[in-house]
């Protein structure tokens, strides 16, 4: 697993995606000084009022509704050009989208586009699962909800790498090498994930970045009819909007950044950041877990927990333990990945209490499960494309996080001193882009939407995936951030139960008006 980058919700892992996998950021435009490369540009310069010439076919078109097949929802097809420096080319993507109208009663304020992060998580299976039905219900009155696969993912000229079985072996290679075989074994399936990607997606890998994103987020916009564009992005999705707000400030509506990125952090220090975020949420796990009959970690203090944590996985390193699937024991890596995903939400640490009991008393079939869920595996061994859209949007977005091993090797100190439980593991996940068939098109740099109307961003105190202090410092960087704070456990806030929090948010949302900078909810 790479955490380079992998922003997850909690709408899919027990929600929506989770971790940065392999790197993760965003941008987007339809004036001409938008882009300066074919992939998407390093920095992006606010677009024109202006659509030029070649991109009005794309921002003209008429989008055909029909049933999704899932009861009040809508789905369509936008095109896109595949390359917005050549939009003349001919050559589009499609990009899926849905649907669910305002229900009323009130005015219709518009398009509501949500995004649940990832990157490489499915908008629109958010917006079916959750979003369109589960937001509060003055929101889905006055809005259409509206989301869309982001291109790569999905529905959307989906990025493939793998198949099911060449998975299976990829998320049991053990991501803490103890000698030279295992290192070269690392390094070998890293190699050949990439190589995957290239042999089956070639012609979309170059053009998935997070700015074609927010550029095909803008042609979104002009097709509903909206002049500005709602949103409301969680986790990566934050890096989508404030990219987009980057691009287009004149064309930004209201805008929600929940559990926030920080575009300023290198691929290196996010990675090192996030791995920190989660030895944060491990410890409010081990303090509750303390309370619990049921905790399999002893009593002994967090100290002590926290070692029979780390010899259990020393253990499943040793000898993986049983799963229920022969070709699928719970080695290190499995194991550790189910810890990480039940991390995301507090209302998965029971789910977890129970796993790490079984699996300590060999039966890893929960754990397992977990990291099925985290890498979005179906039953018959299917994959979705999270993992390979997450790694080609990460590996686009910023160069590299190591060059090769033995940067890894020199920067595993500091990842253990974020985190000793996951520090070792998650420093080589980081490797992964160092042999992507891409180069990266952008780069770390602020994002300010200068010009923008009063964009609020949320940040959750100890939120194991964006770090809290990744919302200060997109707040602080955008000209008109509001900062808003949930002092609490899990990714993202809206939604997931303080009434602080919600409303807040659905003041903005129907009436324009923000929170206060600065204001704290419990």
């Amino acid at each position: 697993m790479d955490t380079s980058r992998l922003l997850r919700t909690t709408g899919t892992v027990i929600a929506a995606a989770g971790l940065l996998l392999s790197g993760c950021t965003s941008d987007g435009s339809g004036g001409p000084k938008a882009v300066a490369s074919s992939a998407g540009g390093t920095a992006p310069a606010a677009a024109s009022t202006a659509v030029p010439a070649a991109l009005r076919p794309y921002y003209e078109q008429k989008l055909s509704w029909r049933d999704c097949g899932v009861p009040g929802f809508q789905c369509a097809t936008m095109k896109a050009p595949l390359d917005y420096a050549h939009p003349e080319s001919g050559q589009d993507v499609d990009i899926a989208v849905a649907r669910r109208q305002a229900t009323g009663p009130g005015k219709r304020l518009g398009s509501l586009v949500v995004n649940p992060g990832g990157p490489g998580g499915s908008g629109i299976g958010y917006l079916q699962a959750y979003a369109g039905i589960g937001y509060p219900a003055a929101v889905r009155a006055r809005y259409d909800m509206v989301s869309f696969d982001p291109r790569g993912v999905d529905r959307s000229s989906p990025v493939q790498c793998l198949t099911g079985p060449e998975m299976d072996k990829f998320t049991q290679v053990d991501q803490t090498p103890d000698n030279a075989a295992e290192r070269a074994e690392l390094v070998a399936a890293f190699k050949q994930f990439a190589a995957g990607c290239q042999s089956r997606s070639q012609r979309v890998l170059p053009h998935v970045s997070t700015v074609e994103a927010a550029r095909d987020m803008d042609v979104l916009r002009a097709v509903l009819g909206d002049e500005k564009l709602a949103y409301v992005g969680a986790s990566y999705g934050t890096f989508l909007g404030a990219t987009y707000a980057e691009l287009f400030p004149g064309r930004v509506g209201r805008l929600v950044l929940d559990g926030a990125m920080d575009p300023s952090r290198p691929a290196l220090e996010m990675n090192r950041d996030q791995t920190g975020g989660f030895e944060t949420a491990l410890r409010s796990f081990i303090k509750d877990c303390a309370k619990q009959s049921d905790c399999p970690l002893g009593k002994g203090g967090p100290e002590a927990m926290t070692e029979q944590l780390k010899e259990f996985f020393r253990k499943a390193d040793a000898q993986p333990v049983p799963s229920g699937d022969p070709d699928r024991p719970l080695g290190e890596s499995l194991a550790t990945t189910g810890v990480i995903a039940a991390l995301y939400d507090e209302s998965a640490w029971p789910q977890l209490r129970e796993a790490l009991t079984a699996a300590m008393n060999g039966d890893g079939s929960g754990l397992l499960s977990l990291a099925d869920s985290y890498y979005e595996r179906e039953a018959d061994g299917k994959y979705a494309n999270l993992m390979f859209a997450n790694a080609a949007v990460n590996c686009l977005d910023q160069p590299p996080a190591f060059a090769g091993p033995d940067a890894v090797d020199a920067a595993v100190p500091s990842f253990q001193k974020a985190s000793p439980v996951f520090g070792a593991g998650l420093a080589w996940a980081s490797l992964n882009c160092a042999y992507w068939p891409v180069k990266a098109t952008g780069e770390a740099r602020a994002l300010t939407a200068k010009g923008a109307p009063p964009i609020v961003v949320v940040g959750t105190v100890r939120d194991p995936a964006t770090p809290y202090k990744w919302a200060q410092a997109l707040a602080q960087q955008l000209d008109s951030g509001v900062l808003l704070t949930y002092d609490g456990d899990g990714h993202t806030a809206y939604g997931r139960g303080s009434a602080c929090i919600d409303t807040a948010i659905n003041q903005y949302l129907l009436a324009g008006t923000p929170p206060k900078d600065g204001k704290k909810c419990t």
